[in-house]
Parts: structure tokens; C-alpha cells; sequence
């Protein structure tokens, strides 16, 4: 059987622009990816050609799918949250739909963001960490979501983090890494899932310079783990998990 990873981000284009590399070199390998992403991105600052938020979230979900699909994501699912407003949002449901996913598609890895919410700490981004952390310990305990799937607890969960800050914005205070994925060889498929994202193509515009200087290596933090360790650094996220 293939490994199965399930990545859990907030809007159209975290996928490519967070978790991009990982994604890309997973596909390279034959792991069963998908992403669930929680909203469809209708408080972007950049709006292409909408005009309605409604319009604006239409657009950015077949954005969403073409990333995907340039990244080698054939498996992803959008999920009808309001952008810009999961703070306001009960952790029990957020995680509760991700705990069906969980059961549902039994990953062997889970990959999200940090608490810090990204580089650029965004508030939605945070409370993804605590929902698929949640959700994560959550899958396979008997005493939460009866009923709703098969226990399951997958034996690992990364958090995306970084090396450098973004110019003019608040900085984050981001996890060390204990993985560090070197991504030069997937490199431009990541970008080519942005150019993917026509509505954000100013947010394209103003990170490019960010990727050529910082995009040759993605980090992470393993979280948590089925398998008492150590913290210790590692170059490959699937290293001593069981098919």
C-alpha cells in the first residue's frame, strides 16, 4: 500500500505557497496526497476580475484545483468556512470535520501550520494548527466523535515553519525545525502552482523575490508522534513510518 499524506491549510494557495516543495516531492514519490482546505479564500485582498465575494470564492476554487493538479495532488476537498473569521468558529466543529477526514482517509502523515500562523501570522492559519492538532490526537479516541468513523491515529504531524520573516510584517515566532526538505528539484513546479492562483498574481509578484532567495528548502517540526523520540534533525518526512 502507498503512504498517505493529508495536508490541512486555511485558503487557496496555502497549498502551494506554504507547503508546496513537500507536497510536490511527496507526489514524486507515489504518496496518496490530499489537501483540505477550510475556506474558499473570499476575504483575499486581490480579486482578479470578481466582483462579488461569492464570484471571488468560485474563481479561487478552480485555482485551488489547478494548483493542485500542477503540484500532483489529485485528491483535495474545499470545505465551506468563512474566510478571515475560523477564530470565530468553535474548535470542537473545526475539528470534527477534520477528525472525518482522519478516519476517513487514515494518512499516515498530517501536515499543517504552526501555531505561529505562517510567516505572515495570519489568524486563520493559527487556528488550523489548533484544529488539526486537535483533530489529530482526537481520530483515535474512543471518546470523542462516536460514531463518526473508524478510530484511527496517524503517526505523524508536521507543522510548517520557516528560516527567514517577510519584509514589513509583523514577525512570527516560529517553531525550530527538525526537518528540513531540500525542494531545488521541485522548485519551479512550486511557483508554477502559484502562477495557477490568476487572482493573486500581486501576492505572486511580491514573494517571487522571496522564493528565489529563501526557496530551496521548506522546514518543519514534528509535532507529535505514535513513537517516543527524541527531537532530532531529519531530511525526509516519511523516514520510519510504517506502510
Amino acid at each position: 500500500m502507498a503512504l498517505r499524506l493529508l495536508c490541512v491549510t486555511a485558503h487557496p494557495d496555502d497549498e502551494c505557497f506554504a507547503f508546496g516543495g513537500a507536497l510536490a516531492l511527496a507526489a514524486d514519490r507515489g504518496v496518496e496526497i490530499t489537501v483540505l482546505c477550510l475556506t474558499d479564500g473570499q476575504a483575499g485582498s486581490y480579486r482578479g476580475t470578481a466582483t462579488s465575494g461569492k464570484e471571488l470564492g468560485q474563481l479561487r476554487r478552480a485555482e485551488f484545483a489547478a494548483s493542485c493538479a500542477v503540484l500532483g495532488v489529485k485528491n483535495h476537498e474545499m470545505l465551506d468556512y468563512q474566510d478571515g473569521k475560523l477564530e470565530f468558529e468553535t474548535l470542537s466543529k473545526l475539528a470534527q470535520d477534520i477528525v472525518e477526514r482522519i478516519r476517513s482517509l487514515q494518512p499516515h502523515v498530517v501536515l499543517t501550520f504552526g501555531g505561529d500562523g505562517a510567516p505572515n501570522t495570519h489568524a486563520d492559519h493559527t487556528v488550523v494548527s489548533a484544529a488539526t492538532t486537535a483533530a489529530f490526537h482526537w481520530a483515535g479516541s474512543p471518546k470523542r466523535f462516536v460514531g463518526l468513523g473508524e478510530l484511527y491515529t496517524p503517526q505523524r504531524l508536521y507543522y510548517q515553519t520557516t528560516s527567514f520573516f517577510l519584509p514589513d510584517r509583523l514577525r512570527p515566532l516560529p517553531m525550530p525545525w527538525t526537518l528540513t526538505l531540500d525542494i531545488r528539484g521541485v522548485s519551479a513546479r512550486k511557483l508554477d502552482a502559484f502562477r495557477a492562483h490568476a487572482t493573486q498574481r500581486p501576492l505572486l509578484d511580491q514573494v517571487e523575490p522571496i522564493f528565489e532567495k529563501h526557496g530551496q528548502d521548506e522546514y518543519y517540526t514534528l509535532a507529535a508522534s505514535m513513537v517516543p523520540q527524541p527531537a532530532r534533525q531529519s531530511t525526509d518526512m516519511f523516514e520510519g513510518v510504517a506502510e
